[in-house]
């Protein structure tokens, strides 16, 4: 969809901090972050809602691998996530550390280095 944001950040024509990437999925920083190392995890393909998505197991599969990593990184146990679909039309899943996460929900680049570090020990 040419005006869906999301497809724009997946085509590279507008930049995100990039946690994960694979050849149906992609995980980048929230740019209005709830607490450090806020993630929206995406298809690459456009599909307007969630349970759109062929195969929602593999879908999940991979918040919980992030979420798990985000555990690791922000020495927090409770993680949220939140499927909503309203703000942009493009399936998506909001994954971030509850308010006890150590860390500045800003540091951007601080954020992605540690979730990465955590996704590459597991």
């Amino acid at each position: 969809m040419e005006s869906c944001i999301f497809c724009k950040i997946v085509a590279g024509e507008i930049p995100a901090t990039k946690i994960y990437e694979d050849e149906k999925y992609l995980a980048f920083l929230d740019i209005h972050p709830q607490t450090p190392g806020h993630v929206q995890v995406i298809p690459k393909t456009h599909y307007r809602w969630v349970w759109d998505v062929p195969n929602v197991g593999e879908y999940f599969e991979l918040v919980r691998k992030i979420a798990r990593a985000q555990q690791k990184a922000f020495g927090t146990e409770w993680i949220l996530s939140r499927i909503i679909g309203d703000e942009v039309p493009h399936a998506h899943i909001w994954v971030f550390p509850s308010n006890d996460a150590k860390g500045d929900k800003n540091a951007f680049e601080e954020n992605a280095d540690r979730i990465r570090a955590a996704l590459e020990a597991n």
